[in-house]
């Protein structure tokens, strides 16, 4: 079976460990196998803690295959993710990964529209790192959040059609590897769209020619109200769509079914895993 010997667990060291404002925090472990393995919208199993076995699903963000190493980005919400945040670099953490379906990146495709939010950040930015390593791609990043970015922002000097003056604020990341990127919220940051990352990509849409929409596919991860409008501004604009859910686990590799989804297919509704079907699905059979 194609899927067999695919996921591996490995004691991975902590290399880094950072906290963010909105209790958000990046690990990066070494992780030689996950990371060589790992595709965008791949998450992991996490032991947050020897006295916890219950592990807790994270996306992972970012891979380098040549040195070894994954950084996850997560939120503290819980028991499990408290204790995750407490461990100190140095430490070991048992990892489980990479586990799911992973997004589809189509040659055809070349100007994808990545658009994350919260928590549903990582695998776009994952997308946006392996799309600077080919040619001839030019995604655009939004990314929403309705507390403190993770990470510091910085004004862009990348130009981006359709984007209101004074929009500037970028991951500076994604400005280092020549990729444009903008932030969205409601809660007024500097630099930030105020409003929805669904208005700020319909601005951004509503810009381009038509041969240009042509080269465009969505991929999103958020929230679950998010991705249902990341759907509906899909159908708007007849754009391919895909989506990372997000959902409670337990034992995230299928044998549980404690995380299934309705998904509409050719011979009708029917219930999938969103651990190992998933989590990405296209939007169309998710959102009708």
């Amino acid at each position: 079976m194609k899927h067999r010997n695919t996921i591996f667990v490995e004691d991975c060291e902590i290399l880094s460990h950072s906290a963010f404002d909105g209790d958000q925090f990046i690990m990066r472990v070494q992780s030689p196998k996950i990371s060589a393995n790992a595709k965008p919208g791949s998450f992991a199993h996490i032991t947050v803690h020897p006295l916890r076995p219950m592990r807790r699903p994270i996306s992972i963000m970012r891979v380098n295959r040549k040195s070894g190493w994954v950084d996850f980005l997560y939120k503290k919400l819980g028991e499990g993710t408290a204790l995750l945040a407490e461990r100190e670099v140095g430490e070991k953490i048992n990892i489980m990964g990479p586990i799911g379906k992973a997004f589809d990146i189509k040659p055809e495709r070349k100007r994808p529209l990545l658009i994350g939010g919260g928590v549903g950040m990582p695998p776009m930015i994952f997308i946006a790192d392996v799309c600077q390593q080919k040619k001839g791609y030019e995604p655009f990043v939004i990314l929403g959040s309705e507390v403190p970015f993770p990470f510091t922002t910085k004004p862009s000097e990348i130009m981006v059609p359709g984007i209101p003056d004074g929009v500037i604020a970028s991951m500076p990341l994604l400005d280092d590897w020549n990729i444009a990127s903008r932030l969205a919220s409601l809660q007024s940051y500097p630099g930030t769209y105020e409003g929805y990352v669904t208005d700020l990509a319909r601005l951004w849409l509503k810009s381009l020619k038509k041969e240009q929409l042509n080269e465009v596919e969505i991929y999103s991860c958020g929230p679950h109200p998010m991705l249902e409008a990341v759907a509906k501004l899909a159908k708007e604009f007849d754009l391919p769509c895909q989506v990372s859910l997000e959902e409670f686990m337990a034992c995230a590799v299928g044998g549980c079914a404690g995380c299934v989804v309705q998904v509409e297919t050719e011979q009708g509704p029917a219930m999938k895993r969103v651990c190992v079907d998933g989590p990405v699905f296209d939007a169309y059979t998710v959102f009708s």
